[in-house]
């Protein structure tokens, strides 16, 4: 869709508002999609596009607001692609709504919804979102926004080769996890709000029985890198791609140690040893909390797709073991936007909790390794690279 005809698309769905019923309360609010989603196929098969809407109850004297619940709606169309009741929205709106309490927005304070909705294979992408909530009022009455009207990027997900080399992987707070520390951080930095790690994945080494750490070990508080599955695998280069940024001074943690503050918002406060690739024309592949001492590139260097670029550690704001992957629109982790992609294969053991990676709750058990192609990895699911 061309810009010009996307403007005109957008304009008529506006005029269309106009047909709203005149006694109709309008929200006082100012509602936003700061980055428009563009769609991504899932290893649940299904079409998934993930964004968030920023509600701001803009008047101080307003009194709190309280969403009843969301639809979206793709288009014209008057069928909801998506419905979340006020329960819904507890769990996916910032700040979190104490327990028991439904979400609301104070005077003059702003809420972000996270949007994630899900579209069978065979089902056309809109080309335009649509949002409708009412709020409750202090004073018991009801208000309505209907709008913040968004276009959906048109471009495919980018397809790129797995960042491992072999081996099973949990991909852990993964995509679809609004609550994660992945998409559900915003980061605030000179005058940006931004979500880096809105596509992000904890790649977390597991074996054959979906344990982390290998048999034997008996407390796993005193536990050495070696005796967790992922230690030290090779990283890869995801695609051709030119080096931008790397660090490979930063000491280790022990596995399982507390973790101090952050010292910043940005790819040195966080990602400890780390590499950046350009792998597109404003795409940048973030590979962090590498082992020290193990990175073989340097900026500039030019990579080429499977090429070893370091081993995984636990440096960084990391907490065991892993590898944190993501791809982003900007080479600096604070004030860029991440970006959807799939791995072009990939085998699917499905799906498993936090708990069974440590031996609790019942064994963990998957089917056959399924062979995917053009599919991201959902959150809390086990994948399988291949030997290269």
């Amino acid at each position: 869709m061309t810009h010009k005809v996307a403007v005109v698309f957008l304009l008529v769905l506006i005029s269309s508002l106009a047909s709203l019923r005149a006694e109709e309360n309008f929200a006082p609010v100012e509602a936003r999609v700061p980055f428009a989603p563009s769609p991504v196929v899932g290893t649940d098969g299904l079409k998934h596009l993930a964004y968030e809407l920023h509600v701001t109850n803009f008047y101080g004297d307003t009194g709190s607001l309280t969403p009843r619940g969301l639809s979206v709606f793709g288009d014209a169309s008057e069928t909801p692609l998506l419905v979340l009741t006020a329960k819904d929205l507890s769990n996916t709106i910032k700040p979190v709504a104490p327990e028991g309490k439904k979400a609301s927005i104070a005077s003059g304070k702003r809420a972000v919804i996270f949007v994630w909705i899900t579209l069978p294979p065979s089902a056309a992408v809109p080309r335009a979102l649509r949002h409708h909530i009412e709020f409750a009022t202090e004073k018991g009455a009801v208000s309505v926004l209907d709008g913040a009207i968004v276009p959906v990027r048109d471009e495919p997900a980018i397809a790129i080769s797995p960042p491992l080399h072999g081996g099973r992987w949990l991909a852990h707070e993964g995509p679809g996890a609004a609550q994660s520390h992945h998409w559900g951080s915003l980061v605030a930095v000179n005058g940006q709000l931004t979500i880096p790690q809105r596509y992000a994945l904890d790649l977390v080494g597991v074996d054959s029985a979906g344990h982390v750490v290998r048999d034997g070990v008996r407390d796993i508080q005193k536990s050495t890198y070696a005796d967790w599955v992922g230690y030290g695998a090779d990283v890869l280069a995801v695609a051709d791609g030119v080096v931008r940024s790397t660090r490979d001074h930063e000491a280790e943690h022990r596995p399982l140690s507390p973790q101090p503050e952050p010292t910043s918002l940005t790819a040195n406060g966080l990602f400890g040893n780390y590499v950046v690739l350009e792998i597109a024309p404003g795409v940048f592949a973030s590979y962090a909390h590498l082992q020290r001492g193990s990175i073989k590139v340097k900026p500039g260097d030019r990579v080429r797709r499977g090429q070893v670029l370091a081993h995984l550690g636990q440096s960084g704001n990391s907490a065991a073991p892993h590898l944190h992957f993501q791809l982003s629109n900007a080479p600096t982790f604070e004030g860029s936007e991440g970006v959807p992609y799939v791995f072009d294969h990939f085998a699917f053991l499905g799906p498993e909790s936090e708990a069974q990676l440590f031996g609790q709750g019942k064994p963990w058990t998957h089917p056959a390794a399924d062979a995917r192609h053009d599919e991201m990895p959902l959150n809390d699911v086990v994948i399988e690279f291949p030997d290269q």
